[in-house]
């Protein structure tokens, strides 16, 4: 599932489509739903619009749901997403070897270089499952 999302989170940039000039923060369902698309041309304030969306929906804290950057994860990052009860932010890019320290001293989940089907989990690999068990297929 998260292998799939960066390509959702791109498919869903309409401003970056035509300009290539900006960040965006997706939130996605445990399904992989994309629930929330922000663009900005800083990421942190791409973030900070998928937070005022969810609090104004009523939907704090985000339990269950996957916070993906364009960007890299900044330690600044980790700590919204963290305010906000999103146990996974994944990014595209790098993350920041504070964000990887918050990420592993708070629980959550931190996922960089998500491209294609690869990536780097830096903390909470507990929350990435990699193979479907035998008896789920049957």
């Amino acid at each position: 599932m998260l292998a799939g999302l960066p390509d959702r989170l791109r498919q869903a940039q309409p401003v970056f489509s035509r300009t290539g000039g900006l960040h965006a923060a997706g939130l996605f369902g445990p399904d992989g739903t994309l629930l929330a698309l922000r663009e900005d041309v800083g990421r942190h304030n791409a973030v900070d619009k998928v937070a005022g969306w969810a609090l104004r929906a009523g939907r704090l804290p985000l339990a269950g749901h996957v916070l993906l950057v364009s960007g890299r994860a900044s330690f600044e990052l980790a700590q919204k997403a963290i305010m906000i009860g999103v146990p996974v932010l994944a990014a595209v890019s790098a993350p920041s070897s504070l964000a990887a320290s918050l990420a592993e001293e708070s629980g959550l989940t931190l996922v960089g270089f998500l491209r294609g089907t690869t990536m780097n989990v830096y903390a909470g690999a507990e929350r990435i499952i990699t193979a479907v068990p035998a008896e789920a297929g049957a």
